[in-house]
């Protein structure tokens, strides 16, 4: 899907923010995307590499369907090469890996039949990227929705504006990972661009999926007050002072896996900018027990979802809104 011919047998891929050209046996860069004779081939499709039933709050999700669960599915690869990838086991692999091997093939109708077995109240395409397994992901997604479940993305958001226009009528709910507000970290670190992930951002808003932003705070990379604020005012100004903003606590992992844990005091005082910059609801994450994960009334200040973890131990909303003032909070209930 998504791709159109360029010279002789030469293709150009229009799924991501990298819009790969892609000579004649050649791959993408996402390792997965392969040209055959002219023609644009994903070897991912069906090759199921982790699936699993979890809680919705740990894609993280906390103003969809909260305290329900979501069967996460993934296929091999990425069209990033983050440093500090918390899944690199099975994202930074390609089809020349012997991981392949590992994969188990399910389709779009046994996915969705899976879901239901497991009292699922819809299906996240998780853990890896799920632009690289796009086609699997919108198939299933159309049968998910005739099925009477939801559609979840968590994704690095390096959409095409094509590729969102193409999966926002199955797509219910998105977690993007803004990494950092700099096109030089993204470059270096990542293996991305900045303006991809912004312009993708705003067109999921536009398009009506609901979306939920975090950012892993990783000491000297992103931790400075002012790019903090700056992604905290960007979410507020460009996307909506009612996007959730999840701001996570970095562990040492993959190639930076001797840098330190984010210091608490960075968390808050990406909370206090997030606050500042109008945001309503800012949540800290990879700090269970050490941060406030609840969800609080923006008018009144009533606590109206208890929540550590990936657990809700408590849901007081009253229709979507709040008990106390009657406030209508936004999110999908």
């Amino acid at each position: 899907m998504l791709w159109s011919k360029a010279d002789g047998l030469t293709v150009r891929c229009n799924l991501c923010g990298h819009r790969c050209v892609i000579a004649a046996d050649k791959f993408g860069r996402c390792g997965i995307r392969q040209n055959i004779a002219g023609q644009l081939v994903t070897h991912s499709y069906d090759k199921i590499i982790t699936i699993h039933p979890d809680p919705i709050e740990k894609k993280p999700l906390f103003h969809f369907l909260p305290g329900t669960r979501s069967l996460s599915i993934a296929t091999p690869g990425c069209n990033f090469r983050c440093s500090f990838c918390q899944n690199w086991q099975i994202s930074q692999i390609t089809t020349n890996d012997d991981l392949l091997a590992r994969c188990v093939s399910v389709p779009p109708e046994q996915l969705v039949e899976l879901a239901a077995k497991e009292r699922c109240d819809s299906i996240s395409y998780t853990y890896t990227e799920p632009t690289i397994f796009f086609e699997l992901a919108y198939d299933t997604a159309r049968l998910a929705h005739q099925a009477g479940l939801k559609n979840c993305f968590v994704s690095n958001g390096f959409m095409t504006p094509d590729a969102v226009e193409k999966i926002a009528p199955y797509l219910d709910a998105i977690n993007v990972d803004l990494k950092a507000f700099s096109d030089e970290t993204y470059r270096d670190v990542c293996g991305g661009r900045l303006e991809p992930v912004l312009e993708c951002l705003t067109c999921l808003v536009a398009a009506g999926v609901w979306v939920e932003v975090t950012t892993l705070i990783v000491p000297g990379m992103n931790d400075s007050q002012e790019e903090l604020r700056q992604i905290a005012e960007f979410i507020a100004g460009s996307l909506g002072k009612a996007v959730p903003w999840h701001i996570s606590r970095f562990h040492g992992d993959y190639e930076m896996a001797d840098t330190a844990a984010t210091p608490l005091e960075t968390l808050q005082m990406a909370g206090r900018l997030g606050k500042e910059a109008g945001l309503k609801f800012v949540y800290g994450g990879n700090a269970t027990g050490l941060v406030d994960e609840r969800t609080y009334c923006p008018g009144c200040g009533e606590m109206l979802l208890d929540r550590m973890g990936f657990q809700v131990s408590a849901n007081n909303l009253r229709e979507g809104k709040c008990p106390a003032c009657n406030q209508p909070i936004e999110g999908v209930w």
